[in-house]
């Protein structure tokens, strides 16, 4: 199914400041910052393609951007220590 999503563990490495900045900033309409260059998203394939086209202008010669799916058994698995990350396990209600 092409809108499925899957859990996806975002983690980057970019040398220039600005273009890091710029770079989390985009994440953030995807996933949630788990750590300082490591998100956490639930995205379709449409959203993986377009991960990677918006970060290829941020991702220069010897940085890297790396996507790893993460399977259902890897979720129900998933430890922590420390505040986990509120957005990833509560259902918000806007009323």
């Amino acid at each position: 199914m092409a809108g499925t999503r899957s859990r996806y563990l975002i983690a980057y490495d970019i040398t220039d400041d600005r273009k890091r900045t710029k770079l989390a900033h985009m994440l953030q309409d995807y996933g949630d910052r788990v750590q300082k260059s490591v998100f956490e998203a639930e995205l379709t394939p449409q959203d993986v393609r377009m991960v990677i086209q918006k970060a290829s202008r941020y991702v220069g010669v010897g940085d890297s951007l790396r996507l790893y799916p993460l399977c259902a058994n890897c979720k129900k698995g998933l430890q922590t220590l420390g505040i986990p990350n509120p957005r990833l396990d509560t259902t918000l209600y806007i009323v």
